[in-house]
């Protein structure tokens, strides 16, 4: 499928204290996030004495073997998969970022975007500062190495009050785990037990996946430390208004997680049925569009009593060096991870459900591939409110220009996807389908309405003009 018509994961973290398997876990831990970030991996631990670092790009399978680990040896670890949203794709932006200055040597992961960087770049790079990435993330380090505060904790807490934006963080010094989470709450953080060992990662999967016990959520604005002390949390930011982003329900966290307190799956199922009561279809088939619609279509499956078949299929082991063929192929970008089963579709009306449209690039070509299967009509259902924003919190989305439903009508985007009807789930619908209310999530994205404020700079190159939400 076109990968440029979705939205792109934004990264996954974990740590580990207290565990003598920590490095193998950390590997573990990010295989079961690899959904969130594929363009780099990294592990960081500690024996207590010095911090070790091994990081690649691509994915997690590829670049850890049985040395590798065995030589990243401690009790103590962190790692990072990320997907580039500030700065450039390449190995110097890898994370975890390791450096030694007068507090230590520290190893930072950041999975989110802090929308004052330039800011304080600009201001760090004036007073002599030399970055060495491009990335965001290096900003803090910078104003951590800076500080005069007496302890690593303290120095942490002073760098990171300066920045603004989304910032789910997890570092490692010789002797302790820390983990921050942004007052607003942007981007999920969870805290586990495996024994005495104590786990931060992004999703409860990594929890799964080792056989950890679920505690609770970082908090929003809590730093959590544990340390040859023990654990203990601080609470050093000005609270903020809660906007967890919304959209990790509908689309990047793995179903099988816990997030925000919630079951994926279960919020997913409900987005469908939802759906079905609201955008109703005439139709002798349910089919959604695999991975991501498949919760959501069996929800909508389930409150309209039409039948749910996988009429599409997806192949899994495609990977992003795929040659393609220089004689051209009708349907090629997308057929080379979708295919239409011919029985299900063939002289038959289908609600095809998806979980978002962004350029409408890749709804075209799939409902013109399930026409071609012989469906006489069909019906996209989308299972969520219409993308008309960019995110500047950690979601890699275009420029406002880019997205169709902010330049297009709803009738103009059923033409050009081809559908004979087009259905969006409305903000209400999806709000309800959370069980929140509106100003504990984040829905710039549907809304235009930003919690926080931006550098008129970067407002105006995103062609956007910020409603801040008061």
């Amino acid at each position: 499928m076109d990968n440029l018509d979705k939205l792109k994961e934004e990264c996954g973290i974990f740590g580990i204290y207290g565990h003598s398997e920590s490095a193998n876990l950390t590997y573990l831990g990010l295989y079961a996030q690899q959904h969130r970030g594929q363009e780099s991996v990294g592990v960081a631990t500690s024996d207590g004495a010095r911090l070790q670092l091994h990081k690649a790009m691509g994915y997690v399978a590829d670049n850890f073997d049985e040395a590798t680990i065995t030589r990243l040896a401690g009790m103590s670890a962190v790692g990072h998969v990320r997907y580039s949203t500030a700065g450039e794709s390449g190995l110097k932006n890898a994370q975890p970022i390791l450096i030694e200055c007068a507090h230590g040597e520290i190893a930072i992961c950041h999975n989110g975007n802090l929308v004052n960087a330039q800011e304080l770049r600009d201001a760090l790079v004036a007073e002599g500062s030399i970055f060495q990435t491009t990335s965001d993330t290096e900003v803090l380090l910078h104003l951590y190495a800076k500080s005069k505060a007496p302890t690593p904790e303290q120095a942490l807490i002073e760098s990171v009050s300066q920045a603004r934006g989304a910032f789910s963080l997890v570092l490692l010094t010789k002797d302790r785990l820390i983990a921050v989470r942004d007052p607003h709450g942007f981007r999920p953080l969870t805290l586990g037990r495996l024994g005495d060992a104590y786990i931060v990662c992004s999703e409860t999967c990594a929890l799964d996946l080792i056989d950890a016990e679920w505690i609770r959520d970082i908090e929003p604005g809590e730093v959590f430390i544990v340390g040859p002390e023990g654990a203990k949390s601080v609470h050093p930011f000005a609270p903020a208004r809660h906007s967890h982003c919304i959209f990790e329900h509908v689309y990047f966290a793995r179903p099988d997680s816990y997030v925000f307190g919630k079951s994926v799956n279960e919020v997913r199922t409900e987005l469908g049925r939802r759906l079905a009561q609201e955008q109703p279809a005439a139709a002798d088939v349910v089919v959604p569009v695999p991975d991501s619609g498949v919760c959501a279509a069996a929800g909508f499956a389930e409150a309209s009593g039409v039948p749910l078949q996988m009429g599409l299929i997806r192949n899994h082991y495609v990977g992003r060096t795929f040659i393609e063929p220089h004689q051209a192929i009708r349907h090629f970008g997308v057929r080379v991870k979708l295919n239409p089963v011919k029985s299900i579709l063939q002289g038959r009306r289908v609600v095809l459900v998806d979980d978002s449209i962004v350029r409408g690039t890749t709804s075209r070509k799939i409902v013109k591939m399930v026409r071609s299967a012989g469906a006489s009509e069909v019906h996209m259902r989308i299972s969520c409110p219409p993308t008309i924003s960019p995110c500047f919190y950690c979601v890699d989305t275009p420029q406002r220009s880019e997205l169709i439903a902010a330049t297009h009508s709803l009738e103009e985007i059923r033409r050009y996807i081809g559908a004979d009807s087009l259905g969006y789930l409305s903000l209400d619908g999806l709000l309800s389908a959370v069980g929140a209310e509106r100003p504990s999530y984040c829905t710039s994205c549907y809304t235009g309405e930003y919690p926080v404020a931006f550098p008129q700079n970067q407002a105006a190159y995103l062609q956007l003009a910020l409603k801040l939400i008061q």
